[in-house]
């Protein structure tokens, strides 16, 4: 029986911190190893953040970090290279990378197999709000203001990452597997 708590095999975290990995036997899928890469980065936290960072904000920083550099170089391709308006510019990066960020979370971070397409629903509507709010609102805007296009993307990009977690985390691939009772009330 699927158990959600043990999602992550590379080691179990919960809010005190993160268990040791268990003894895989035979070779480990790229998924195992990137989620005992992130185990393993959050077990050496300093300052007690082992008790509070989650093995998936450090896969989400890992992923959307590369695809922000898919979304920059995108980004500059089209606007520097081949003279795109910015709006174009953004719009077409912003896409590419999110696509690439929605299959890489799902694979690698989330360890995500519920069905796709509840999930790329939600996606969908949350890279909407995402990128009419934060990217043309706050990246647009500070563009229009006068703010290098570079540096105003990077500032909505810092926006961005957290709306994204908090949006990929507890609603996009939320585990809908209804609670066990501990018994206690």
């Amino acid at each position: 029986m699927f158990n959600p708590a043990e999602r992550h095999r590379g080691g179990r975290w919960h809010p005190g911190g993160v268990d040791e990995p268990r003894e895989q036997v035979g070779r480990r899928s790229i998924g195992d190893s990137f989620a005992g890469f992130c185990a393993a980065v959050v077990r050496r936290l300093p300052f007690g953040l082992a008790s509070v960072v989650a093995p998936s904000l450090v896969g989400f920083g890992l992923i959307n970090g590369f695809t922000f550099g898919v979304d920059l170089a995108l980004l500059t391709l089209l606007r520097t290279g081949l003279g795109w308006p910015v709006w174009a510019a953004i719009s077409v990066s912003y896409v590419t990378a999110f696509g690439l960020s929605f299959v890489l979370n799902r694979w690698l971070n989330f360890r995500s197999h519920a069905p796709a397409g509840r999930q790329t629903g939600l996606y969908l509507v949350t890279i909407t709000i995402n990128y009419l709010a934060i990217l043309l609102g706050v990246g647009g805007g500070l563009a229009t203001l006068g703010v290098q296009y570079h540096l105003s993307r990077i500032i909505a990009g810092v926006c961005e990452a957290a709306f994204m977690y908090c949006a990929l985390r507890w609603v996009v691939f939320a585990d809908r597997a209804p609670a066990r009772s501990s018994g206690l009330r």
